[in-house]
């Protein structure tokens, strides 16, 4: 039984891996939050300790180590995305491993600095890239390893994930925070394009406001459209009758990768690997970060080129809004 601490308990994503800790039967000592509603920790871990300052969740680690003998083996990191660089940092330094969630960091230098940390503190750094674990794309990578070499694949990408007016409050909305949308709710579809086909030939953005992005990217294997919005507006109209807020599709050749399933343990497979030595590593997150960066540094084009149907679909039924 590994010991884990957590910061960021209060968010979206922790319960996930307060439950992955507990399905790889270990033990959660500690979670740290500035805000404290984390009452899902009794459904896990109803004995860890709780603080909502860093000062006395780091003292209480220490004391743990000093006094007790007790040593903190890993750290999950689930913070807002800008604070993840120090969130490590801060792990690493005490002596355990860091899990983290993508993404890993918003910047490619970041990469650099933190594998100096790896070096000095002999301790490793984790991602969950959870959609590597996915069977259907796991399927898929054999399926292009397998396939023709040279052939380049055609793909649509489109992931529309409704977000209410709390959005644009929230770190989520600040770009300086998130990185923007394409970071923050695409960079593991960049991840998994990545891993699928191969290293980045092209990037070209067409649009990027703040709730759509829509580009244009060349892998080795393939060519890819993609189209990313949290405005529930450009949702279909189908979906909408359905009561969904989201529609994801990734279309290769024209055939639809059915992957709607299968999410519910994929946090747990991503610890079951990370316990094993067989995680992800810093190194793997570059390409997707790199991506991301440069979305966000691009110069839209606008309707030029290889852009994807819905970039011209939204801009002639709902044009471009400025916040």
């Amino acid at each position: 039984m590994r010991n884990f601490t957590l910061i960021g308990a209060a968010g979206y994503i922790a319960p996930r891996h307060m439950k992955a800790i507990k399905e790889t039967d270990n033990e959660l000592i500690a979670a740290l939050d500035n805000f404290d509603s984390v009452g899902i920790i009794d459904s896990y871990f109803p004995n860890a300790d709780f603080f909502v300052e860093f000062e006395r969740f780091d003292r209480h680690i220490e004391k743990l180590k000093y006094e007790k003998g007790v040593h903190v083996d890993y750290t999950s990191v689930c913070t807002p995305n800008y604070l993840h660089d120090a969130h490590i940092r801060m792990a690493l330094r005490r002596g355990s491993d860091a899990i983290c969630e993508k993404p890993l960091v918003l910047n490619p230098w970041n990469i650099d600095k933190l594998a100096n940390v790896e070096k000095e503190t002999n301790k490793k750094i984790w991602n969950v890239l959870q959609l590597r674990m996915h069977p259907s794309i796991i399927k898929l990578k054999r399926k292009i390893a397998n396939g023709p070499q040279d052939k380049i694949y055609d793909i649509d990408l489109t992931y529309l994930t409704s977000r209410g007016h709390w959005y644009y409050t929230s770190w989520k909305g600040d770009i300086s925070k998130s990185g923007g949308i394409a970071t923050n709710i695409g960079v593991h579809f960049y991840d998994m394009l990545s891993w699928v086909f191969g290293s980045v030939k092209e990037n070209t953005v067409h649009i990027h406001t703040h709730d759509r992005a829509s580009g244009y990217l060349e892998f080795e294997k393939a060519r890819v459209r993609w189209f990313l919005s949290i405005n529930f507006d450009l949702i279909p109209e189908n979906i909408k009758n359905q009561g969904q807020r989201t529609y994801r599709s990734i279309t290769i050749e024209n055939e639809e990768l059915e992957f709607s399933g299968g999410f519910e343990d994929l946090h747990t497979k991503s610890y079951e690997e990370i316990l094993n030595g067989n995680g992800f590593g810093i190194q793997e997150t570059r390409q997707a970060i790199e991506i991301v960066c440069d979305i966000r540094h691009a110069n839209p084009v606008g309707l030029k080129g290889e852009y994807h149907p819905m970039a011209r679909e939204c801009t002639t039924r709902h044009p471009f809004s400025i916040k």
